[in-house]
């Protein structure tokens, strides 16, 4: 029951996540189920993300909802972990986080920091993406 609850309370970013699915398939994209999650890799939506936003620049994955668009099926794959924090945010935030991630992220930028990376809702993932990352992975990064 908390389930469903969690998948209608983010509904409204997930149907906005399915139109660009549709868009991303009708452009050569393809479409995937991963963990309740669907993920989209590819299409135009790929090129708009390797254009990039004003404040992230180019990045690899996008989520909306229960829906992630990647630039590649190897972007979504090495950013499963940190894209499923974004889920979890839209599930506990629904259509809010639509507008409390850009919020963050001018208060970020206000303080002085970067609007991107010192972004709450970006710290949150990437901090849980690096505690599921081996210790051989993080030596890597050091």
């Amino acid at each position: 029951m908390l389930r469903a609850l969690r998948y209608v309370w983010a509904s409204p970013v997930t149907l906005l996540g399915v139109l660009i699915a549709l868009v991303s398939r009708g452009s050569g994209g393809t479409l995937q189920r991963a963990e309740g999650v669907l993920e989209v890799a590819g299409g135009w939506p790929a090129r708009v993300l390797r254009r990039g936003f004003p404040f992230s620049g180019a990045v690899a994955a996008l989520t909306l909802g229960h829906v992630v668009v990647g630039e590649s099926l190897n972007a979504l794959a090495h950013t499963r972990t940190h894209e499923r924090v974004h889920v979890r945010q839209f599930e506990r935030w629904g259509v809010l986080l639509l507008v409390l991630y850009p919020l963050a992220g001018l208060v970020a930028w206000i303080r002085g920091g970067n609007p991107y990376h010192d972004n709450p809702f970006e710290r949150e993932a990437r901090t849980t993406e690096l505690a599921a990352r081996s210790p051989a992975e993080h030596s890597r990064m050091v």
